[in-house]
């Protein structure tokens, strides 16, 4: 199997039936937020000690697919000193990696961002195949406001994110492409159709150009949503339908798989909208989940930085990752949260 065979296979393996990503790949400042809640110090050992239990979990492997790590995490080793990295591999858990050094004020853009990330990324990857990794992720966010996302920054995100992707290719490491039109603001449902088509559009066709292998890579997206200050919200019908119709239009079918992503959703809600985006199946894409905090909130709070609450934490990671699972098979209902409750 030559390496860009074994990249599609490991592609497609991220988005097997019933199986979908864990997110783990927070920065230092958002696990010290995620921490601060629980009133657990932010320190080296504490996220350790985090990430192992989350990796630690019997049966992980069952409904997580791979994990996104932090480049801090992906150094770090168990009490035992087996390297977390290996620790995911031994549970057929694919580990991962983000690259990308944040979203940074777009130069004379007021209100946009384009992700950083580039210099030195190819030096980076090989370190980083060294260790364990075999798919990267990069994250590009767009806000909707007055005239904005403007057309450069869409561009100027989509051909950064594009130039990752092909050098991930180089280095034999699946690329995950992660636009992400942000939930903030009081725009409507079709404003954010047409945002996420847009950034989308302006993406593929750069990547195309770049002659990166589609087959090769994922798309890690939001669900097309109004924003949390709407006035008029939408249910999970509406929202799935849009979501269907934004990646049918602009997403090629070479792409094996879509995983969404679950920011400014509660735990049920992400759940909920990924079963219905996935009920009607027919799909061109495997569609699946790279979820963060909503399969993180619930072991989080259950573990309270309290060594003694680890089997709890873990069992409430067990269950958020099987409901997901199901919902990637179109199979989920509100009961199975009740019985399991």
């Amino acid at each position: 199997m030559d390496a860009m065979d074994a990249m599609r296979e490991t592609a497609r393996e991220l988005v097997a039936p019933g199986k979908g990503i864990l997110a783990a790949d927070e920065s230092s400042g958002t696990i010290k937020k995620r921490f601060d809640q629980i009133g657990v110090d932010s320190t080296e050992q504490n996220r350790r000690d985090y990430r192992q239990l989350l990796f630690t979990t019997s049966g992980l492997g069952e409904h997580i697919s791979g994990v996104i790590l932090f480049d801090e995490t992906i150094r770090q080793s168990t009490d035992d000193g087996t390297p977390l990295a290996e620790v995911l591999k031994k549970a057929s858990v694919i580990p991962g990696i983000k690259v990308d050094a944040g979203a940074k004020p777009l130069a004379l853009f007021e209100g946009e961002t384009v992700t950083e990330g580039l210099d030195g990324l190819r030096e980076r990857l090989t370190e980083y195949r060294e260790l364990g990794a075999r798919f990267a992720k990069w994250r590009a966010t767009y806000f909707i406001g007055e005239d904005l996302p403007t057309d450069f920054a869409v561009l100027a995100n989509g051909h950064a994110m594009t130039r990752y992707a092909a050098l991930c290719e180089e280095a034999g490491i699946v690329p995950i492409v992660e636009p992400e039109v942000l939930m903030d603001g009081d725009h409507d449902l079709v404003a954010c159709e047409a945002a996420t088509g847009h950034a989308l559009q302006v993406l593929y066709e750069q990547m195309t150009d770049h002659r990166v292998d589609l087959s090769a890579t994922l798309l890690k997206v939001n669900m097309v949503v109004p924003g949390k200050g709407a006035v008029t919200q939408a249910d999970d019908a509406t929202i799935a339908e849009a979501t269907l119709r934004t990646l049918r239009a602009h997403v090629p079918e070479e792409v094996p798989g879509i995983v969404f992503l679950s920011g400014g959703m509660t735990d049920e809600e992400a759940t909920s909208r990924l079963n219905e985006i996935n009920r009607p199946g027919g799909a061109p894409w495997a569609i699946s989940f790279s979820y963060g905090r909503a399969l993180q909130q619930g072991p989080l709070k259950a573990w309270g930085g309290n060594a003694s609450n680890v089997e709890a934490a873990q069992a409430a990671l067990a269950h958020r990752a099987r409901m997901n699972g199901l919902a990637r098979n179109g199979e989920w209902s509100p009961a199975m949260e009740e019985s399991a409750a």
